[in-house]
């Protein structure tokens, strides 16, 4: 089999097996609804023990994040054997954001615990935004230029102009990285003593989080070959949310939480550090892809033969959440939700690579590989098969299958099944509390209680709409190739208070 081939059998493999499923479960619903109905229960069986699995491991989580909170990571790191070597580049690339976006970011790198002349800020606009962009970057070269270590700005050609790249954040970043390659070489940093940090323009970090990362930097045996991954809340303007927002994004958070806990096979998301020497052995982010953030650990992941993993930060980086009219926050979360299910798109290149790889442990491919199949698979079917599947063989099976006690007495299995299922939403539910960020003064409070009681209500409907629908939405799209391949879509920001304190 050629190259090509393998590739798009790869690219077809997850969106065949969950239309397989779908269209499975509608026809034998009707031609063996006893052998469907064995499947379902089985299945929620599983997931069942899925959720008493993780949580706690979310709880876990949860218990070092509180703890992490209180220490100060400052006096640590600095207590660390060649803490006064290390300098941190902060990448930032952008889209039509507005300067008050930027500027709360600046500000809150200046605040933060690490000294500013430690901090090299590179901000990185595109040519497709050229005149908003030069606007922005004059503004913040004025206010900023000359209170950090270094503050580099560039400008990425248009992506529709040069071949093998696609507009979006992993093209811009490669272009930042290697346009700031030999600034850091004239300033003389060795590549073993930056650490990179990756985020999107919104993101506001703990005061104390390039602290953090440095003491688990100086921490580690061999640090240019792990990537640093912090908790990402969605919490700077959280409460201008609507409801199905606030919902997706906690369970956004917390299926990353529980990640942290178990990091021995995590993918980095959304924003996190890692190492420059890391980042030039691999030769910085691919061009052509979109999931930018979950691919340059995989390309280490690669480069290394195995040996690179993840580190956790139990200290949150917040970013923005969707702050639109009620229908344009739907639409906009389906767009981003299906976005981060376009991380299907990392299958192809993990199958490939690892197949090739002799010197990768066959374990290591194993984890990896299946942890990706299985979580597109449950992504994209679970909601459907607990919800709404799961019914099917009592609507459509023939009359004979009626009187078997199989089939008369699963209905009471699977309610009392998704009973047990929903402590995992309870547990959410008190988590989040927790988690909030200080209610502002234009939200009334008593509005603000029933408001968050009520939204994990929708927990059901996000479910499906929010997760199934946009997994199998970029799962067929991949599976058809071609016209149908996503593209790289931003996030609007919009705040209508100032950023919160992070604290």
């Amino acid at each position: 089999m050629s190259t090509n081939a393998r590739t798009r059998f790869y690219e077809i493999l997850p969106g065949a097996l969950v239309w397989a499923t779908l269209i499975g479960a509608v026809l034998f619903s009707y031609l063996y609804p006893l052998a469907v109905i064995c499947f379902i229960i089985v299945f929620d069986i599983y997931w069942m023990l899925r959720i008493a699995y993780y949580l706690p491991f979310l709880l876990s989580s949860w218990y070092r994040y509180r703890r992490a909170l209180g220490r100060d990571w400052h006096a640590a790191a600095q207590a660390m054997p060649g803490y006064g070597e290390i300098t941190h580049l902060v990448m930032l690339p952008t889209w039509k954001e507005s300067v008050d976006v930027i500027r709360g970011t600046m500000e809150n790198m200046l605040a933060c615990a690490t000294s500013a002349d430690r901090i090299i800020v590179c901000l990185g606009g595109e040519e497709r935004d050229e005149k908003h962009f030069w606007e922005n970057a004059d503004i913040i070269r004025r206010e900023y230029d000359g209170r950090f270590k270094h503050l580099f700005i560039t400008m990425h050609p248009d992506p529709r102009k040069r071949e093998g790249e696609i507009q979006g954040k992993g093209s811009n970043l490669h272009w930042m990285a290697e346009q700031i390659k030999p600034v850091i070489e004239q300033m003389g940093i060795a590549p073993e003593k930056l650490i990179v940090h990756s985020f999107d323009v919104d993101t506001v970090a703990h005061p104390q989080y390039f602290e953090a990362v440095t003491y688990a930097y100086l921490s580690e045996k061999d640090p240019t070959k792990c990537s640093y991954q912090p908790v990402a809340l969605y919490n700077n303007n959280l409460w201008d949310a609507t409801a199905p927002v606030r919902v997706a994004m906690f369970g956004t958070t917390f299926w990353l939480m529980t990640e942290l806990a178990r990091p021995e096979h995590m993918m980095t998301f959304s924003s996190h550090s890692m190492s420059w020497r890391m980042l030039l052995d691999v030769g910085f982010w691919q061009k052509d892809i979109v999931s930018e953030d979950s691919r340059i650990f995989l390309q280490g992941l690669v480069r290394y033969h195995g040996q690179y993993h993840v580190v956790p930060i139990y200290l949150p980086v917040s970013m923005d959440s969707i702050a639109d009219s009620y229908i344009g926050s739907i639409k906009q979360l389906y767009l981003q939700m299906r976005r981060w299910a376009w991380g299907v798109e990392n299958y192809p290149y993990m199958a490939n690579a690892f197949r090739v790889d002799r010197q990768m442990p066959l374990g290591v491919k194993w984890i990896y590989t299946f942890k990706q199949l299985e979580g597109m698979y449950t992504w994209a079917t679970a909601p459907l098969l607990i919800t709404i599947l799961g019914k099917l063989p009592f609507w459509l099976a023939p009359e004979a299958y009626r009187s078997f006690a199989l089939f008369q007495n699963t209905p009471f299995t699977l309610e009392r099944l998704m009973q047990y299922s929903l402590v995992g939403a309870f547990v959410s539910a008190g988590l989040a509390l927790t988690l909030l960020p200080p209610r502002p003064a234009h939200v009334p409070r008593r509005n603000a209680i029933a408001v968050w009681l009520l939204q994990w209500l929708l927990l059901p409907v996000t479910f499906i709409v929010f997760g199934s629908i946009p997994a199998i939405d970029a799962q067929t799209r991949q599976m058809l190739g071609g016209r149908f391949r996503l593209g790289f879509n931003v996030t609007a920001k919009k705040r209508k208070v100032p950023l919160p304190v992070v604290s």
